[in-house]
């Protein structure tokens, strides 16, 4: 690790000729989450982030969807590190799955190395981990590249921008942004290095898209303490505060409320709790003496003098928040007159199970103050004029939007061309997309294998697209098991056949078609000559296709068909 500031290039090459850098977007490109960049010069590649993305509605049983890294294992070789932005788990999630295959040393800053550190020692991956905790300014020489970290505003604390040097040139690569003037922590983004690379050049901006349909500017996280406070003044109950875990201004803003209101805070939900202890621990997060109490301490504290900081803003299944909400969790009982605040935005996706989340709380008494009522959230990502300001300050040659599904990338760079970029220097790339940059010129020259990789309980990868559509087709139509045993020498029918039905209709309001199903199935068999009766992939296929005919005219749907034969 170095100090260096300047901007001469490093040509690996030892002054021959200078290849052209390639740029190879393995998520967070069409979607949001699952940030992953490879860049690669020559022999050496460099990862930026290594991000996971949550489970859409289609995606059924599946716990998290992780990026195809094929192009990283076939050349695992010249992966020299990790370079991560900032700690949220769509930029750091897939490292316990990624680093199984590829062992680099993972460069970050210290909130971000605690997060990830935590999230691998669940996976027992620590001590074949290498760390390198750097700060905003300090840059890295590794192989062709010299990378520098450079500060920025974002919902989490410690976020980076990324400066690369390289010999084709400098590209910079945003993170996560936004302009916040008056951030909780004080640290403001640093304009200064952003406007020395773009008066030095820049070759290329690769640049947060999330935001880029909001008009006029993102209001600063400090404004949410303001009306945090307003909340905590006027509330006569407990306060129940749900929020993400990482967002440690956030939490931070609502334990100063708590302190001012005279109330004292419990923490509730394992990241919650870990990611305290961890911001704690590195002076991130700034606790008054006697303010924080356990979880079993809540019943002998009065209501109004009660904060309670949790996870589940979203509606999961099983987070703490959902729990209160089906009056499930051991510990806490949402009461008449306590007050419930969502202060996260609603994830798409994740609406309906919020709006569950929400009916059973107000069921139990509780009102619920989020987004949509108050100011209890504000975005950590760039609108329209600050993503100009960041393209000005850059002056990037050329521009190639990152971070969002496809039409916020064809509007980042729509936006761009209004602040001067050519449109020929406008790359909308795509997951997979191989783009070189040179000097002379930019685009893209290929593809590689890319896409979503599912992970189910402790398979990765095990469930594909296939698995998924059979668990559409149960979800949708049902199940329907025909079960019998026939003589293995001769095929003749020694029992059943017993027909067993889920999800197709209620059996017992409808005997008669159980009694339809099991003559279908015996005239099939008595169809069949009896050479084909001691071929069991014939019979069963023969099977399939009858009762398939016959559910489908009987109920016009098409559940999924299982003979069982059992040979005797």
């Amino acid at each position: 690790m170095t100090d260096d500031t300047g901007f001469k290039d490093n040509d690996s090459n030892g002054g021959g000729q200078v290849l052209p850098l390639r740029v190879i977007p393995l998520g967070g490109l069409g979607e949001i989450g699952l940030n992953m960049m490879a860049i690669e010069y020559d022999d050496s590649i460099i990862v930026v982030d290594c991000g996971l993305m949550f489970p859409e509605e289609y995606m059924l049983g599946i716990d998290i969807v992780i990026p195809d890294i094929t192009y990283l294992k076939a050349n695992r070789n010249k992966v020299k590190a990790f370079f991560i932005t900032h700690g949220h788990e769509d930029h750091t999630g897939a490292l316990p799955f990624v680093l199984r295959e590829i062992n680099a040393p993972i460069y970050a800053t210290a909130l971000t190395i605690g997060l990830i550190t935590e999230k691998l020692e669940e996976h027992g991956l620590v001590k074949s981990t290498t760390f390198e905790t750097v700060r905003p300014r300090d840059v890295v020489a590794i192989g062709p590249f010299k990378v520098e970290f450079i500060r920025v505003s974002h919902s989490i604390v410690d976020g980076c921008a990324l400066a690369i040097r390289t010999p084709a040139g400098v590209v910079i690569h945003t993170g996560d942004f936004k302009l916040d003037q008056t951030p909780v922590d004080g640290e403001v983004l640093d304009y200064a290095r952003f406007s020395e690379y773009g008066e030095a050049g820049v070759l290329a901006l690769f640049s947060d898209s999330t935001n880029v349909e909001k008009e006029g500017y993102t209001l600063s996280e400090r404004e949410i303490g303001v009306h945090l406070e307003a909340i905590f003044s006027r509330c006569a109950g407990r306060i129940i505060l749900a929020a993400f875990s990482s967002n440690i201004h956030r939490v931070q803003q609502a334990i100063d409320a708590a302190d001012k209101f005279d109330r004292r805070v419990v923490l509730n939900g394992k990241s919650m709790v870990a990611n305290a202890r961890i911001a704690r621990a590195l002076g991130y997060l700034r606790v008054p003496d006697g303010i924080m109490v356990d979880l079993k301490e809540i019943d002998s504290i009065p209501p109004e003098k009660l904060a309670l900081l949790t996870t589940g803003s979203q509606g999961e299944p099983m987070s703490a928040l959902t729990r209160m909400a089906m009056d499930n969790h051991k510990q806490i009982k949402v009461m008449k007159g306590d007050t419930v605040i969502l202060s996260s935005k609603f994830i798409p996706g994740h609406e309906r199970a919020i709006s569950a989340m929400m009916n059973h709380l107000y069921r139990r008494g509780a009102d619920v103050i989020y987004e949509k009522v108050s100011e209890v959230h504000v975005s950590g990502h760039a609108s329209q004029e600050e993503l100009k300001i960041m393209l000005n300050m850059v002056k990037p040659r050329h521009f190639m939007p990152v971070h969002g599904e496809y039409r916020h990338l064809v509007l980042h760079g729509r936006l761009a061309q209004r602040v001067g970029i050519p449109e020929k220097n406008i790359i909308i790339a795509e997951d997979g997309d191989m783009v070189e940059f040179s000097l002379e010129r930019a685009g893209k020259t290929g593809r590689v294998e890319s896409g979503r990789v599912f992970v189910d309980g402790k398979g990765v990868g095990d469930v594909g697209a296939m698995v998924l559509k059979d668990r559409t087709h149960l979800s949708q139509d049902g199940m329907v098991l025909a079960v019998m045993a026939l003589n293995g020498s001769n095929g003749e029918l020694v029992w059943g056949p017993e027909i067993i039905t889920r999800g197709l209709f209620f059996e017992q309001e409808s005997p008669e078609i159980l009694q339809e199903a099991r003559a279908v199935v015996l005239d099939t068999l008595s169809g069949i000559n009896a050479e084909a009766k001691t071929e069991q992939l014939e019979v069963k296929e023969e099977i399939r296709r009858a009762l398939k005919r016959f559910f489908n005219k009987t109920f016009d749907r098409r559940p999924v068909i299982l003979p069982i034969i059992i040979e005797i």
